[in-house]
């Protein structure tokens, strides 16, 4: 009886290694509705059957259906999570800035008693600085056993998104003191630090011996933080002579840095310089030098280049915002009229802007506008960007002091910036703004990155 028991046994695990294998097998060709046909066939799943399944979804940005998917096997009761499973539902939080469910995660993970790995411990860091718990990041780091390469990565990204620039270079510092070698990664990481607090020369310092201290010649990445650093400190023509230097071809993204800070620092001249070298003159370089344009009430000329033909791959995405209340996803678009509650949000944005400009001295900065308006009508078109009807939702649904989080896919624009800062005063509530590039922090007026990003 116990040989067949044993037989029977062996049976079963091969049978789960052989479905578990022809879900990997349609997971890492991209077929995610074929994978779930078969894991939901399977009439036996372990850990690693789980895991796959978790980090399919996940790996192919299926954020929220591996979170179900985590969800539903917990229900199940009796499968515990693995590493594997962890990492990619903490993975999940962080790209959709859920951090309710992370901390859950991180909650249940201690009630088991789960130890956590320096894998583990680099996915929390990770989730919580990306959404927005940078002091939670750092007491994870602060609480690990052992720490690689990955996690003090993490940190340094981490501090970077945040603007904490010093704080970032420190915490380098104590790596390099560690005897701990830093890769690409943490170099992008420490120059991005750089770029984001105005640390200018300690920048240009990293940059400049990134072979000689650790035998890391710059890639494209290095380059792309690099010239963002030069440029927004506003050393523009620095910047064109490092791009027109590099042994790399320089991509868009680069080419694209400089054209923004050359409208940030109202540099004409140098943008239409820079547009003539762009390696295929498309759509991206002329809508940038359009906008420049625009920005300096220049329409004949905005005109002249809307005329010419633009590749709609190059059309910029357009912007949006989203907050989470009560552990729902809600989506704004500038100007909005799809959300269930558009009405009453409109009425309290018009609260908020009329508040924000009798009581926090706000000046509506129609500059931003990038079309040949009246200056009413620009003043009615920068009110409706959807950061702005995120933060009226916010101030709507959530209790009187608590904080308010939202997400946008695109930088935030140099009006809704100062709006926030007023919001955050007159209101007195801290709002946090993870835009395309890093973390905005306002509280009492102020902004974390003070007014440098």
């Amino acid at each position: 009886m116990g040989l067949a028991r044993k037989v029977f046994d062996e049976m079963s695990r091969r049978d789960v290694v052989t479905w578990t294998s022809l879900v990997k097998g349609y997971v890492v060709s991209g077929e995610m509705r074929k994978a779930r046909e078969v894991f939901d066939g399977m009439r036996e799943r372990n850990d690693v059957s789980w895991a796959v399944m978790i980090a399919g979804y996940v790996g192919n940005k299926m954020y929220n259906e591996g979170l179900r998917c985590f969800n539903e096997m917990l229900g199940e009761g009796s499968i515990e999570p693995n590493e594997a499973i962890f990492v990619s539902v903490l993975s999940a939080c962080a790209h959709l800035g859920q951090v309710n469910q992370g901390k859950w995660i991180h909650f249940y993970m201690d009630k088991i008693g789960f130890r956590k790995s320096e894998n583990v411990a680099t996915a929390l860091i990770d989730m919580y600085a990306k959404c927005g718990k940078i002091d939670y990041a750092k007491h994870v780091f602060k609480e690990c056993e052992k720490r690689d390469l990955l996690t003090w990565t993490s940190l340094i990204s981490g501090l970077s998104m945040h603007g904490l620039g010093k704080e970032a270079l420190e915490v380098f510092d104590e790596m390099l003191a560690e005897g701990i070698k830093p890769d690409n990664v943490t170099l992008i990481g420490v120059l991005s630090a750089c770029s984001h607090s105005g640390k200018i020369e300690e920048g240009i310092s990293i940059f400049n011996n990134m072979e000689r201290l650790w035998d890391i010649s710059p890639k494209i990445e290095h380059f792309g933080c690099y010239v963002d650093l030069l440029s927004r400190a506003g050393r523009l023509e620095d910047a064109f002579t490092v791009i027109k230097r590099m042994k790399i071809e320089p991509d868009d993204v680069i080419w694209r840095s400089l054209l923004s800070s050359c409208k940030v620092h109202k540099n004409v001249h140098l943008a239409e310089e820079i547009t003539k070298h762009f390696r295929n003159t498309h759509g991206g370089g002329r809508l940038l030098l359009s906008n420049l344009h625009a920005s300096f009430g220049q329409w004949d000329n905005v005109k002249q280049i809307r005329e010419t033909k633009i590749d709609k791959k190059d059309d910029s995405n357009p912007g949006c915002s989203y907050i989470e209340i009560d552990g729902v996803v809600h989506e704004f678009l500038a100007a909005d009229k799809l959300h269930p509650m558009i009405t009453d949000i409109n009425l309290k944005l018009n609260e908020v802007m009329k508040r924000i400009s009798l009581e926090g001295g706000y000046a509506p900065m129609t500059r931003d506008v990038l079309f040949d308006l009246s200056e009413e009508e620009k003043e009615l078109a920068i009110s409706w960007h959807s950061e702005k009807l995120a933060v009226a939702f916010g101030l709507m649904c959530s209790p009187e002091g608590t904080r308010i989080q939202i997400v946008k896919n695109l930088r935030i624009c140099e009006d809704c910036h100062s709006a926030m800062k007023c919001i955050s005063l007159v209101y007195n509530r801290e709002i946090v703004v993870r835009d395309g590039s890093r973390f905005h922090t306002f509280r009492d007026g102020y902004c974390s990155c003070a007014d440098y990003w």
